[in-house]
């Protein structure tokens, strides 16, 4: 499995008060590749781009790199939207208190 994330650790480095190399909001942890992962036998005949969903993880793409024996998937949609909540963090420190 590959798990694909944010290339970016901010949503927009533009907006940024500090100017930085992009390369400073790269994301370290933008994939993530798990081995010995278990899926049902009957996703090693699965075909290069074809999609299915695994529950409670998000879409995944067979990659071309998948043979019947080693099945590679790639996550290409989670099922969280990890900017969404930020953003909201982010509203919500900026509008003063209601009483």
């Amino acid at each position: 499995m590959r798990l694909y994330d944010k290339l970016l650790s901010v949503p927009d480095p533009a907006a940024e008060k500090e100017e930085k190399d992009f390369k400073e909001y790269l994301n370290p942890n933008s994939l993530e590749i798990l081995k010995g992962c278990n899926v049902e036998p009957g996703l090693g005949a699965a075909k290069a781009g074809e999609f299915f969903q695994f529950l409670r993880q998000g879409f995944f793409c067979v990659d071309p790199d998948s043979t019947e024996s080693l099945p590679v998937f790639n996550r290409s949609v989670t099922l969280r939207d990890s900017w969404a909540k930020i953003e909201k963090s982010q509203q919500d420190k900026q509008r003063p208190d209601e009483l």
